[in-house]
């Protein structure tokens, strides 16, 4: 954003920012996330990089893998600039690698989900137009499944040991490939091995592309209204520019090349992903944690070493702390816990401060805005509920239906402007369209308030998403699914309290099939839905409540109390 365009709207935050940080941040400093990450591997070259399950990667060694890799892809796949290359793996040593590679080979990353079911994973290749995917063979299967719907020609598996070196690579592989259920038989034709890949790729020149800001980077997926997963298309400046923004916002507390950061969120989550790259780009340590849901290996990590920053959504914070050996944990080196994803709850907060002694930082954003937007101070003394301020060279305002900028104190909708927000829908205009004002700021579909200060507070989400874990859920595609299901007359999906992951699905079912149990409709979902989609629970009414016009009344069913 320039001086121009940012001095439209008066932008009370900035007395509230920390000393030192710049009210506007430069989007082109660097012409693309190839450069950033060029730069920090030749500027700390033998400084550790990326750890997974004991095994460091220095900034030599992603370097040098991820040029082999981007060689492979230039030489060995016939893809052109802007082909998607998608990743399908969980945090491990190969997808900094992998994602590396496909930006500085000149081609687009989409994340995947390993987690995704069959039709959820082909709809995203399909929609991307993904010629090539990189995939951990634990979940080969589900590929396996639904590859030949779509477009992709060219299939790299990798093993969770690769990287790992002799011996441990060996004895990991070897672990996994004889517990059957952890790695299910799969037979891709033409699948060639993420070593095979490297070992080719030494052999082949790298050509450096011509990047520009404007080229795509990641195409990375959400959810939407209409219930369709949509690839937000972020640009490399988009991404560039978050990382000058997050950058700024914590120099003064973080130091250049000697922070250690914990990182447990998957790297195919946005949050995550961004985090990532921003402390790749700082010099940083990154410790990638395979499975935060193995909470006593997760623990074990934290205390295994000194650390300065983690970062989590509110159930992973509440989860440590009700476990009794987080207490044991040395915090002495804690300088960052950064809570975004989804809202921070005041009790998780007061709680960590005790235990730790360190305040919980809340952040806000959204995949569409790469994605941070706003930040609460790194010196905040207390946890204090709100979202924080705007980051330099973004603009946040409230606004009524209309479109209208509200005053201090009411309530409306968060719209964002800044270099960071994305630039569009992929290949979606119609809902591209739906998203951005007259003016070009971006609708976020939370309803908040700013006060006086220029802080900015989430009263309540606009539309009816569900939010499980920090993962966006909607209703129109548990519905879809549920709807498929023989017997099932109409349906409703709602949100429902739920202590470990905030809010949970809650479906109300009219019979069609007197037989029809829940049972059924459990069983049906588990095929077609992730984990964190599945219903917790599944009503039978009656009949419905709606509109005279026949649409249902997702308030009214969401408000009225479960029938047991």
């Amino acid at each position: 954003m320039n001086a121009a365009v940012s001095s439209k709207h008066d932008r009370p935050w900035l007395n509230e920012y920390p000393e030192g940080v710049p009210a506007d941040i430069d989007p082109d400093a660097y012409a693309s996330l190839k450069d950033v990450l060029n730069t920090a591997c030749q500027r700390y070259d033998t400084q550790s990089a990326f750890t997974c399950m004991g095994k460091t990667l220095t900034f030599r060694d992603v370097d040098r893998l991820s040029r082999h890799f981007a060689a492979y892809l230039q030489n060995k796949l016939s893809l052109t600039r802007g082909d998607r290359v998608a990743v399908m793996m969980p945090n491990i040593l190969q997808y900094p690698v992998a994602i590396f590679a496909i930006l500085r080979a000149g081609y687009v990353v989409v994340n995947c989900n390993p987690l995704y079911t069959t039709r959820e994973l082909e709809h995203q290749l399909k929609d991307s137009g993904a010629k090539a995917i990189v995939v951990i063979e634990n979940f080969a299967t589900t590929l396996e499944q639904c590859i030949q719907h779509t477009g992709v020609k060219h299939v790299i598996t990798t093993q969770l040991g690769d990287l790992l070196g002799f011996p441990k690579s060996l004895l990991v592989n070897w672990v996994i490939k004889h517990r059957k259920k952890m790695v299910p038989a799969w037979n891709i034709p033409g699948a060639v091995s993420f070593k095979q890949v490297l070992a080719e790729g030494e052999a082949l020149s790298y050509t450096k592309p011509e990047i520009a800001g404007s080229d795509i980077a990641f195409l990375q997926y959400t959810g939407g209204t209409t219930g369709v997963s949509k690839g937000a298309i972020l640009t490399h400046r988009n991404l560039v520019a978050n990382i000058q923004q997050v950058g700024c916002w914590t120099g003064l507390s973080l130091k250049d090349g000697e922070e250690v950061i914990i990182q447990p969120l998957p790297m195919y989550h946005i949050f995550a992903l961004n985090t990532s790259i921003n402390f790749m780009s700082r010099g940083a340590e990154t410790v990638l944690i395979p499975n935060p849901r193995d909470m006593d290996g997760f623990i074990k990590e934290l205390k295994s070493r000194r650390w300065n920053v983690l970062t989590g959504v509110n159930t992973l914070f509440n989860g440590l702390l009700h476990h009794p050996e987080f207490k044991n944990v040395d915090f002495s080196g804690l300088k960052l816990a950064l809570g975004g994803g989804m809202a921070v709850q005041r009790a998780v907060a007061e709680k960590w401060k005790s235990v730790t002694g360190k305040t919980l930082i809340e952040a806000y954003g959204l995949t569409e805005t790469s994605p941070g937007a706003t930040g609460n101070p790194l010196s905040l003394a207390e946890f204090n509920g709100c979202i924080g301020l705007p980051f330099p060279s973004t603009i946040v305002t409230i606004r009524d239906d209309d479109e209208n900028i509200l005053g201090v104190g009411e309530v409306g909708e968060i719209c964002i402007e800044g270099p960071q927000v994305m630039q569009g829908y992929w290949q979606r205009p119609d809902e591209s369209a739906k998203v951005f004002c007259k003016d070009g700021a971006f609708k976020s579909g939370d309803i908040g308030l700013m006060d006086e200060r220029g802080y900015f507070k989430i009263v309540d989400r606009k539309k009816d998403m569900i939010l499980v874990s920090g993962f966006n859920v909607y209703p129109n595609e548990i519905e879809d699914v549920v709807a498929m299901c023989p017997g099932v007359l109409e349906v409703c999906a709602v949100s429902m309290p739920d202590e470990k992951s905030t809010e949970a699905v809650r479906v109300v079912v009219v019979k069609s099939d007197p037989n029809l149990t829940k049972e059924t409709i459990m069983a049906f979902c588990k095929e077609r839905l992730t984990g964190y989609k599945m219903p917790r629970q599944i009503e039978f009414w009656s009949e419905l409540p709606k509109t005279n016009v026949g649409k249902v009344l997702r308030r009214t069913v969401r408000d009225t109390a479960p029938v047991k």
